[in-house]
């Protein structure tokens, strides 16, 4: 990590803001906080390349709106969004925008840090990710081909209600297969599954 990086905290919520602010400066890791993206992005072009943290919901421009701005100009800036439960979908969406990785809450402040880490080091980033593709494509190859259908729903954020409808089988029979796909992947949570298949193109 370059000693001139700085990871900025972009949330509406100020209770979030201090307390991020805190476990960074806590961790060493320089940072400055902004209360909405407008003001954060009216100063962007002339900050430190660095690392963003902001929430998906928010007020005015939201975190998807912020990550597709920043994308488009092309800033030193790597985005992690933050996202509730229920906000897969909306996750999905900032990382086809560019972000690049997405927490769900409540999460770990070491998680945050590695994830932050990761994101203000792009060559290993970059490099890691290669590795995470190739790992994850070869797990999801070993899923059958009901598992990849509902997989497939997964990722576009839909309830287990509505994929069961969808595939014409029961909400519990969708949770079955959930369940064997996290064991058969490894992931620990429906996020990390989302963000492995995004990882791996599917």
């Amino acid at each position: 990590m370059a000693n001139s990086s700085e990871v900025y905290v972009v949330d509406d919520d100020e209770a979030i803001r201090k307390s991020l602010s805190f476990l960074l400066r806590t961790a060493g890791l320089p940072s400055r906080i902004f209360d909405d993206a407008e003001a954060f992005l009216a100063e962007a072009p002339g900050l430190a390349p660095g690392c963003v943290i902001t929430d998906v919901r928010m007020p005015g421009i939201d975190g998807i709106e912020l990550v597709r701005r920043l994308s488009e100009q092309r800033l030193p800036l790597a985005t992690i969004v933050i996202t509730g439960h229920g906000d897969i979908a909306l996750a999905v969406e900032a990382m086809k925008a560019g972000a690049v990785d997405f927490l769900e809450k409540p999460f770990k402040d070491e998680v945050l840090l590695a994830a932050v880490q990761r994101a203000l080091n792009s060559e290993t980033r970059d490099q890691q990710d290669e590795g995470d593709r190739q790992r994850y494509r070869a797990a999801f190859a070993g899923l059958s081909k009901r598992e990849r259908e509902v997989l497939e729903q997964v990722v576009v954020g839909k309830t287990s209600k509505v994929i069961a409808y969808d595939l014409g089988i029961s909400p519990r029979t969708v949770e079955v297969y959930r369940a064997g796909m996290m064991m058969k992947t490894g992931a620990k949570s429906l996020s990390e599954l989302v963000r492995m298949a995004l990882l791996a193109g599917l």
